[in-house]
């Protein structure tokens, strides 16, 4: 039986009310990260799902994506209990999951280069953890952005890691085995089966205020984890 659980929600458009298709790019663009989290969470007891959306698009104020994570959610609730659960988005699907934490089965999630527009509320991230990843590169969606959605967010009572992903852009293709094993590494510990990083943690506990917390450079990932302090 599941004692926690990653739900996965691939990127999209801003626009666009047609059905995916069952094999999309955004969602292809997801695999390499399903295949980490799969192989490091093996007979841990975490069940790995992905939302697939009804629309390709987030459409303006009917916010879709989210909607969808959200029934996604409470499926899963319904299949497993309320067991804690992290989520990992790309994009749209970052912007979705922002939204969608505040479930409460949600204890954290971690955006890759998520859609962070200014109006987007930040409340419902109180009390979780909330790691971003953007690449410095990115011309889809700002940077800027991201940090500013997190400085609010921080203020909002979320516990808020940046990072800076140096080099790479929106698509995720510079720096791919670093956007793979932080990935991994970030949401296992986020799932308390290892410790986090000991920079993330470090950022986690500073003042709401502090820009430090936003702006971490993304080091090189090895291919095997390094033995990390236990964190308090």
């Amino acid at each position: 039986m599941a004692r926690s659980a990653v739900v996965v929600l691939h990127g999209g458009e801003e626009h666009n009310l047609a059905r995916p298709r069952r094999l999309n790019l955004p969602l292809l663009r997801m695999h390499g990260f399903l295949r980490g989290l799969t192989r490091e969470t093996a007979g841990q007891g975490v069940a790995i799902a992905t939302v697939r959306y009804r629309h390709r698009g987030w459409n303006g104020d009917r916010a879709d994506a989210a909607q969808d994570a959200l029934a996604a959610l409470d499926e899963l609730t319904k299949a497993l209990g309320q067991v804690p659960t992290v989520l990992v988005g790309h994009s749209m699907g970052g912007r979705a999951a922002l939204r969608a934490a505040g479930h409460p089965t949600v204890t954290g999630l971690v955006a890759l280069a998520p859609w962070c527009p200014a109006s987007d509320p930040c409340e419902q991230l109180a009390g979780r953890d909330v790691l971003l990843l953007h690449g410095d590169r990115d011309t889809v969606t700002a940077p800027a952005d991201t940090r500013a959605f997190a400085a609010r967010s921080r203020a909002a009572g979320a516990r808020v890691c940046g990072y800076t992903v140096t080099g790479s852009g929106h698509a995720m293709l510079q720096r791919i085995p670093d956007w793979h094993r932080a990935t991994t590494r970030l949401t296992t510990a986020l799932l308390g089966l290892q410790p986090l990083p000991a920079e993330t943690a470090s950022a986690l506990a500073l003042p709401p205020a502090s820009p430090e917390a936003l702006t971490l450079p993304l080091p090189r990932q090895p291919r095997t984890a390094p033995t990390l302090p236990t964190t308090t």
